[in-house]
């Protein structure tokens, strides 16, 4: 049972945050839809499932090793959140810059058809190595705990959670529509053109919006 003190004061305002970049079209979630683009549902939510495992671990490592750390310094706090919102605008226009190499190389589908398995183990690799999710973990979730609590490191591991469980079903989303309309998506690549460059804007907006809560909250 959770208490009280456990959840953060910020939640909600934490819950909108990672609704807007978990629908952003991240790497993730362009290697998942052209994953049901190429092969399927199936292969699209075994992917979807290593990559939740992957971005779980990043949180949990996360959330361990900054907590402490959080709590002792607010100057920690702040360059924490600094560094991670202007790597995040870098990796917004850096989306946008490369959609459209980036959208070709996802249309293509080439090479024989993965086992469910290895498509588990490539999301993973994806959900671990994924430079939003590990900015979002680094930087952007702990503007929403609160510092002088004494649980500082179980409201990380319980907001990453929460990133995941949603991430799970919005990835699951993309990847049952992208299996099921795979003809509309294959067949004109200004759409996942669209999608990366959206997903670059959303980045951008939460990077700025990383660095102007030092200020504003």
């Amino acid at each position: 049972m959770l208490t009280t003190d456990l959840l953060p004061t910020r939640l909600w305002e934490y819950l909108i945050a990672t609704i807007l970049i978990v629908l952003a079209p991240g790497p993730s979630v362009l290697f998942i839809i052209a994953r049901a683009i190429a092969w399927g549902r199936a292969s699209a939510i075994a992917t979807v499932a290593g990559n939740t495992v992957g971005v779980l671990m990043i949180s949990l490592l996360v959330a361990v090793g900054l907590g402490p750390l959080l709590q002792r310094s607010t100057l920690f706090y702040n360059g924490i959140q600094w560094a991670g919102g202007l790597y995040l605008i870098y990796l917004g226009f850096e989306a946008i810059k490369a959609s459209k190499s980036v959208a070709s190389e996802l249309q293509k589908g080439d090479g024989a058809k993965p086992t469910l398995l290895a498509s588990a183990k490539n999301g993973f690799w994806v959900g671990a190595l994924n430079p939003k999710t590990i900015v979002f973990f680094a930087a952007i979730l702990p503007a929403f705990v609160d510092q002088e609590s004494s649980n500082l490191t179980a409201q990380l591991i319980l907001l990453g959670f929460i990133f995941c469980i949603i991430a799970f079903i919005s990835d699951s989303t993309y990847g049952l529509l992208a299996g099921t309309a795979r003809e509309w998506f294959a067949s004109d690549i200004k759409r996942l053109i669209l999608m990366r460059r959206f997903g670059g804007i959303v980045m951008v907006a939460l990077g700025v919006f990383t660095i102007a809560s030092i200020y504003l909250l």
